[in-house]
C-alpha cells in the first residue's frame, strides 16, 4: 500500500517529471535520510508505481505508466461522491488495453510469489485426492460459483436451493423460471469447460461468443456481439456502441491475453476486460467469470468460486475500472478469492 510519504514522492515526480534521487530528497519534505529515501524509491519501483531510467548517477525516476492502473484507491471514499460528482473517464479507452496492459505486468513480485505459493499448495493437495474425490470437490466449487455468479446478477436463489437445483433438478418455490435457467446454464458452461479444457486456448471472439451462448440459453438475451447501445446502472461510463469497434476491442483483448505468459495475469485480464467492453447485450460478467476460470482450469490451476465476495463490493471494484481504468480493487478480489479457493476446496 502507498502511505502518505510514498504519495508525496509520487506526487512530486508526477508534477516535475524525471527526477534524480538527490532532487527528490532535497525537494520532498518527508524528513528521512538519503539512504531511507533510496529504499523507498526501490520499493515504489518494485510495486510498479515508479520506473527508473538511466544508470548509476544518471538514474532518473518517473511515474510508471501503470501507476493510474495500479494505485490503491479507497472504495468507500471514492463512492462517497455521487455519480455526477465523480471525475471519470466516460468513454472506452483502447490505450489501456493496447499499451498499458499489453506492455506491463499487473502483479507485483510479492503478489506473484503469493499466488505461486498458493498454486503449489493446490497442486500438492490434488495429488492426494482420488479421481472421485477430485470430482466431488470440483462439483462443490461449481455449485458455489454458479450460485455466486448468478447472485451478483440479481438471482435470488440461496446456496442450498442452488445445490438442490443443480443436483436434483428441483426448482425452488416462489422463484422465477429464468432464475433456475441462469443457474443451470452456469453448470452447463462449467461442464463444457471440464470436457473441453483447452477450448479457449487460444482465446478468440467466436469462442467467447460460444461460452456466452451457453450462459444465456433459453433466456431473453440476444446472442453474439451486440449491435445496440447499452447503459450501465450506477455509472456514467459509456461502453462502445459501434459494432465494429466492439469487435476490435474484443479481438485486441484476446491478443493481449494470448500473448501473456503468466496464467494469473491471463485470467484476471479476461475477467476484467470482457466486463469492461460489455460486448453482449447481457451476460457479460457471467461470461467473464467462466472464461477466466476456463483459463485457470486449462492450465490445471485452481479455479475461483467467488463465494465470499460481497456482490456490492464486486460491482464497486468493477465500476472503478470502468471509470478510472484502475484495477487495484479488482486485483485484490482476485487474489483473495484464489486464496479462498485453494484453502476451501480440494
Amino acid at each position: 500500500m502507498i502511505d502518505s510519504r510514498d504519495q508525496q514522492i509520487i506526487s512530486y515526480i508526477k508534477k516535475v517529471g524525471a527526477s534524480s534521487s538527490k532532487e527528490v530528497h532535497e525537494n520532498v519534505d518527508i524528513s528521512v535520510s538519503y539512504a531511507t529515501l533510496k529504499r523507498i524509491l526501490s520499493k515504489l519501483i518494485n510495486e510498479k508505481y515508479l520506473s527508473a531510467i538511466g544508470q548509476g548517477k544518471g538514474t532518473r525516476y518517473i511515474v510508471s505508466p501503470t501507476y493510474d492502473l495500479l494505485q490503491p484507491i479507497d472504495l468507500d471514499k471514492y463512492y462517497e461522491k455521487e455519480i455526477d460528482d465523480r471525475e471519470i473517464k466516460e468513454g472506452f479507452n483502447f490505450l489501456v488495453i493496447n499499451e498499458v496492459l499489453a506492455e506491463n505486468c499487473i502483479f507485483t513480485k510479492i503478489e506473484l510469489e503469493k499466488l505461486k505459493d498458493l498454486q503449489a499448495k493446490f497442486q500438492r493437495n490434488i495429488t492426494q485426492l482420488s479421481e472421485n474425490e477430485y470430482k466431488k470437490e470440483f462439483e462443490r466449487l461449481a455449485i458455489d460459483l454458479s450460485w455466486k455468479s448468478s447472485q451478483i446478477e440479481g438471482n435470488t436463489y440461496s446456496l442450498l436451493e442452488t445445490e438442490r437445483l443443480l443436483k436434483e433438478k428441483e426448482t425452488a418455490a416462489g422463484k422465477t423460471k429464468e432464475e433456475a435457467v441462469m443457474l443451470l446454464n452456469h453448470k452447463e458452461a462449467l461442464d463444457f469447460i471440464i470436457e473441453n479444457p483447452n477450448y479457449l486456448n487460444p482465446l478468440s471472439v467466436s469462442k467467447i461468443e460460444d461460452i456466452h451462448s451457453i450462459l444465456i440459453k433459453e433466456l431473453a438475451v440476444e446472442r453474439n456481439l451486440r449491435k445496440k447501445r447499452v447503459g450501465i446502472s450506477g455509472t456514467n461510463y459509456r461502453p462502445l456502441d459501434n459494432e465494429f469497434q466492439i469487435s476490435e476491442a474484443v479481438k485486441s483483448s484476446c491478443e493481449v491475453i494470448n500473448l501473456k505468459e503468466n496464467i494469473f495475469e491471463k485470467a484476471l485480464l479476461a475477467l476484467v476486460l470482457i466486463s469492461y467492453i460489455q460486448p453482449f447485450m447481457d451476460g457479460n460478467k457471467r461470461t467473464a467469470r467462466i472464461v477466466s476460470n476456463a483459463i485457470l482450469i486449462n492450465e490445471k490451476y485452481c479455479p475461483l468460486s467467488f463465494r465470499t465476495v460481497d456482490s456490492i463490493d464486486y460491482k464497486k471494484a468493477m465500476l472503478l475500472f470502468y471509470e478510472q481504468n484502475n484495477i487495484s480493487s479488482f486485483k485484490e478480489i482476485f487474489i483473495n478469492q484464489f486464496e479462498f479457493a485453494v484453502n476451501t476446496y480440494f
